[in-house]
């Protein structure tokens, strides 16, 4: 499987902040607004991952990521000059999705929850069709709702609707079989001009192989395109960073968990920055873990 983060956009919910600097570059707590997305994709056991931005931030995303090679994965870059529609992304991704799966995952969006790791894998393990994750939310007609049955078929969608058949929002990470590209490249712009995920969502619910994973008790769901909710994200990862002594989004914990790299190579990641709290955090994991070995 691939994986696609869409890093795009001009992030205007959140000017003047994001006037110089992409969206996806600001920091949510300790570390890069992209290390949370991306580390996603790593948990689902993803190494091949494709970063889509505007051409302006693509040397900015490069000199923090690099060619992924430390962290034990291939990233790669592309450009998207105008904010098109989510489901562009697998049109500017066609080459690098090939004749695999995907996944795509929007670089403003958080999870965190129990088991995350396994849950992915286990869910995309043999994919056909498409699998959504979805997340019980206050206020349903603010966003893509999805309805589903007990087995996790989806039985409709719809965006922003005024009288929601749930309250179960659709996030921003989907999975998708090869299929993807062909339906994306057939869609027809919406009528503020872009190419809709709702709409690639749509055409696997009229062929009827849409599934539905829904995040509930002990998942954290967070977006955070506004100022308030980009301060909320911090408050929750900084909170539970210092209580439970662990971190969210550490690509160099996930790396080394998910055995992209060992623990020499996370402790030397660890040394780079081991002036701040992050370095030693990772410095420590990579000890721990070599200290269990000579025992």
């Amino acid at each position: 499987m691939k994986g696609i983060v869409l890093a795009g956009g001009s992030g205007s919910r959140l000017h003047p902040v994001t006037f110089a600097v992409s969206k996806q570059l600001v920091p949510v707590y300790n570390k890069p607004m992209i290390y949370y997305s991306l580390s996603v994709l790593m948990l689902a056991g993803i190494t091949d991952i494709l970063i889509i931005t505007t051409p302006g931030d693509k040397p900015a995303f490069q000199r923090l990521l690099g060619d992924g090679s430390w962290l034990g994965i291939r990233l790669e870059y592309a450009e998207q000059p105008e904010p098109n529609g989510l489901a562009e992304a697998f049109i500017i991704g066609e080459q690098h999705v090939g004749q695999d799966s995907v996944a795509l995952i929007l670089g403003d969006n958080i999870f965190h929850g129990p088991g995350f790791s396994r849950l992915l894998q286990s869910k995309t393990d043999d994919l056909k069709g498409c699998l959504l994750f979805a997340y019980p939310v206050g206020d349903p007609n603010r966003y893509g709702i999805g309805e589903f049955d007990d087995d996790g078929n989806l039985l409709s969608i719809e965006e922003k609707p005024e009288h929601p058949r749930s309250n179960r929002a659709i996030t921003g990470l989907y999975f998708y079989d090869n299929d993807v590209v062909g339906i994306a490249k057939g869609l027809e712009p919406s009528p503020r001009g872009e190419l809709e995920i709702t709409d690639v969502n749509q055409a696997y619910l009229d062929r009827g192989r849409a599934k539905v994973v829904d995040l509930g008790r002990g998942f954290a769901w967070l977006d955070t395109g506004t100022h308030q909710s980009l301060l909320d994200a911090g408050q929750y990862v900084q909170m539970l960073e210092e209580r439970q002594g662990v971190r969210i989004g550490c690509l160099e914990e996930v790396a080394f968990r998910m055995g992209f790299i060992d623990s020499d190579q996370c402790y030397r990641l660890g040394e780079r920055v081991a002036k701040s709290g992050y370095g030693k955090y990772v410095m420590e994991i990579a000890r721990a873990k070599a200290d269990l070995t000579t025992a």
